[in-house]
């Protein structure tokens, strides 16, 4: 029986171990399992600085974009003594023991075991229950025009320093923008997503043709402020994570500066490495603006008192308290009858 192909990378001064290197992950433009490898060796220190001490779900492709994929909560055994791990508590009160990847040889084994983009939660190891880390999504509806989100991403850096917080942008990979932002660790998960509500609802007043905080799909135009990546066990891929897309994009962090022109097709694995050289991680000082959600809370409070309460969660959790009806609109008998 023939021996079956590994190469083996030195990262963190660990030697990890990757089988089947030449195995094509991306076969449109051609990269293997091993040029993934190399992709986040070459940008260590600025895809750690996004992932440090932070659990996060694996979602594992092991035949490449082109095949199904799994989502691996658990670390699984047999893995390396040296691998560093924490124990997440989801909402349905079970646990898990997921990665924690805090430098370039927890890529490395995560890559070898089929992952492609890395998904932190907004936590780090010290305090699991609040977060260090808002996150806006910018989801586009079907149809909605590129420009548009990058419209709606400058309407998020107004609100945003006008409650007093930094935003630092990156491209999703797909079809969207997310703001990444900084925040004291002195809130639980409700009351960041109630803070991102608010924002998205502020972002849907200034730029009510182009912004929706509306969580039901029928009810959705233009560019969705999901609000709802800030619920405990959401994820969102990490900066200079490469997404599983044919053309290999990268979630790449930009500059405001950037924004209005920025074209995601531009920031690729083969082109990111080259850029981070040459430009530096827009991204980098993140940890050095860490803002108050004071702001962002009074206007919660405010939305409140004229009559905007809790908006719809996830299917998965339990109905909250002041959470309307968890029902379709189109659906709700008692909306059609009133």
């Amino acid at each position: 029986m023939a021996k079956k192909e590994y190469a083996t990378v030195e990262a963190a001064d660990h030697e990890v171990r990757i089988s089947s290197p030449s195995k094509v992950y991306f076969p449109k433009p051609g990269h293997t399992k091993l040029d993934l490898v190399e992709y986040y060796l070459a940008v260590e220190d600025a895809a750690v600085n996004q992932l440090r001490e932070r659990p996060g779900t694996m979602k594992r492709f092991v035949d490449g974009v082109k095949g199904d994929f799994f989502f691996q909560k658990r670390v699984p055994k047999g893995a390396p003594d040296w691998l560093q791990t924490a124990t997440f508590t989801f909402p349905s009160g079970r646990t898990a023991t997921e990665l924690v990847a805090n430098d370039a040889a927890h890529l490395a084994w995560a890559v070898n075991l089929g992952v492609i983009d890395f998904n932190p939660h907004p936590v780090r190891r010290a305090d699991l229950d609040c977060p260090d880390e808002l996150r806006v999504d910018l989801d586009p509806t079907p149809g909605v025009r590129w420009n548009t989100v990058r419209l709606v991403a400058m309407c998020v850096k107004e609100v945003l320093e006008d409650h007093g917080l930094v935003g630092f942008p990156k491209t999703s990979g797909s079809r969207g923008i997310h703001v990444n932002v900084r925040i004291e660790p002195r809130w639980d998960y409700v009351e960041v997503r109630r803070a991102a509500l608010a924002l998205a609802r502020e972002v849907e007043r200034r730029q009510p043709k182009r912004a929706t905080s509306k969580w039901w799909k029928e009810e959705r135009h233009g560019v969705f402020v999901d609000y709802n990546q800030n619920a405990r066990d959401r994820t969102i891929a990490s900066g200079y994570s490469v997404r599983p897309v044919p053309d290999a994009k990268v979630c790449c962090p930009v500059t405001w500066d950037e924004v209005p022109g920025v074209e995601p097709g531009d920031l690729r694995l083969d082109t990111v490495p080259a850029r981070l050289r040459k430009k530096g991680d827009p991204s980098g000082e993140i940890d050095s603006h860490a803002g108050s959600l004071d702001q962002l809370l009074d206007l919660a409070g405010r939305d409140e008192e004229q009559g905007l309460g809790d908006a719809p969660w996830p299917p998965h959790f339990r109905k909250q308290r002041d959470e309307p009806r968890r029902v379709q609109p189109s659906k709700d008998r008692t909306r059609k009858q009133a």
